[in-house]
């Protein structure tokens, strides 16, 4: 549901404040961007130069994620979050979301896959979701949020620091080394970037500290079905040369890093 989230959004243009009107969003200066039927909202004031997920993509996750494969991240998640303003940066179905979303948060999710905001939109009464690029300006007021997600979802450290509020967390999901090893080899899966802690790190750079690191891991039993849609859903749906998958007992490893503004 959009009105929520409404008085924390911006225009992407002026970043003047929006409001409602029919479907369309429209600030003081007149600049007017469209609500999909899907109940998402365009915000990206211009062409991206990439799409994201593919609608088979965001297909296989929302069966995998339904099936609860990946609760313990997001139990983790939930216990981790605060209670407020909750943007999920990568969104995707909405499914994490969703699960960290209490009585008294709003919800935010961002995404550039159109097919996985028709997912996002649904997800939750008070979880609005928005098209727009996290390579780019967010379309939010500054100091918003009082919890910003991030899984398995690409990081923009500056504008993450400018909408945080100052005591709000963010939380960050990577992939760990051995993360789905037995199928990496197997199914020409690409791997985990050794220096991925590394990375991680850059990308936010001097705006943000670490106050908490926890590594979350599950031995997944797979049928040959699930193992094929947890391959389709990644990056590797792309690479993989043989998607006709057996089962499998899959390792699932990630960390969730808690980090608060510097």
């Amino acid at each position: 549901m959009i009105d929520g989230a409404l008085p924390y959004l911006r225009c992407p243009v002026c970043r003047q404040p929006l409001e409602r009107v029919d479907r369309a969003l429209r600030c003081p200066l007149r600049h007017s961007f469209d609500m999909a039927k899907q109940g998402y909202a365009d915000l990206t004031a211009g062409r991206m130069p990439h799409v994201g997920d593919t609608a088979e993509m965001i297909a296989d996750r929302d069966a995998f994620l339904t099936a609860g494969h990946y609760d313990f991240i997001a139990d983790a998640l939930a216990a981790a979050a605060n209670s407020g303003f909750v943007v999920d940066a990568g969104v995707g179905t909405g499914h994490y979301l969703a699960r960290v979303l209490d009585d008294d948060s709003i919800g935010l999710g961002l995404d550039v896959s159109k097919p996985a905001l028709r997912r996002a939109a649904r997800a939750h009464p008070r979880a609005a979701a928005v098209l727009t690029d996290l390579w780019r300006p967010l379309p939010l007021a500054d100091g918003v949020a009082d919890v910003i997600l991030n899984v398995f979802a690409p990081r923009n450290g500056p504008e993450f620091h400018r909408i945080l509020s100052p005591g709000g967390r963010l939380l960050v999901v990577t992939p760990e080394p051995d993360h789905l090893r037995e199928l990496v080899g197997a199914h020409d899966m690409i791997q985990v970037d050794p220096d991925k802690a590394a990375r991680v790190q850059e990308s936010l750079g001097e705006h943000f500290e670490p106050v908490e690191a926890r590594p979350l891991r599950r031995d997944l039993t797979l049928g040959a079905a699930e193992t094929r849609t947890l391959i389709g859903m990644t990056p590797s749906a792309h690479h993989a040369r043989d998607i006709d998958a057996a089962p499998a007992v899959v390792t699932a490893s990630v960390l969730l890093t808690a980090y608060r503004r510097v």
